[in-house]
């Protein structure tokens, strides 16, 4: 006589205890998901090319470290782009320490951190909504130190930007340093338009200091 195959059945515990399951999993992702939407605090990583040598006296020089041969970025330069200017396009105000510094469209040859302030790769100018401008320059001797002073800058101050007719009024909210390695985290809220200020650190070879500002108003100049 054949043998009957006998279904097996989901028992009523089992059938409990999957469903309770799959709706933990569900309730992880949508909690996950609301989690990740609802931070803002994040980081961008910058390639910095700063780093510390001696002259002939021993006295300690920041200079810039030679770039190797890049390809163009074709993303920063379109065939249907005019010719770009060496002229200033905008100015970077700081009343605490008496800076005013002009700089130059990012694609300029003159955006050299040897010659002026200097539009970080990645940057967006300050109409980008929740954009970050990021300006990196030299502190130390040498008439290239722009951002020789910034060391006495405190939260809370203002920065100013002139750019394209408008007056954007910034706020210092953080200040932290990083070794040299090469690269620097910006650490900022994605949320806000912001501005970052990198330079190396007031007497310390080994570090960098990050300035970041958050905007606080817009208006025409």
């Amino acid at each position: 006589m054949k043998k009957r195959n006998k279904k097996k059945l989901l028992t009523p515990t089992l059938v409990s205890a999957i469903s309770a399951l799959l709706i933990m999993i569900g309730g992880y992702l949508v909690s996950y998901n609301y989690v990740q939407s609802k931070k803002v605090y994040a980081y961008d990583y910058v390639s910095t090319e700063f780093f510390a040598e001696k002259d002939e006296e021993g006295t300690p020089v920041v200079i810039k470290k030679e770039k190797e041969k890049e390809e163009e970025k074709p993303e920063y330069i379109q065939e249907d782009d005019p010719v770009i200017s060496n002229e200033y396009i905008g100015y970077l105000i700081i009343p605490k320490i008496n800076l005013t510094k002009g700089f130059v469209d990012r694609r300029s040859s003159e955006n050299d951190v040897e010659k002026n302030i200097y539009i970080v790769d990645g940057a967006t100018y300050p109409d980008v909504e929740k954009g970050n401008f990021i300006i990196a320059a030299h502190s130390g001797p040498g008439w290239q130190a722009f951002f020789n002073d910034l060391y006495q800058l405190t939260t809370g101050d203002q920065i100013y930007v002139t750019y394209k007719g408008k007056k954007y009024t910034y706020q210092l909210t953080n200040i932290y340093k990083q070794e040299k390695t090469g690269k620097i985290a910006i650490y900022r809220n994605y949320e806000k338009s912001t501005l970052t200020l990198i330079t190396c650190t007031n007497h310390d070879l080994t570090s960098q200091t990050v300035y970041i500002s958050e905007l606080i108003n817009v208006e025409d100049e």
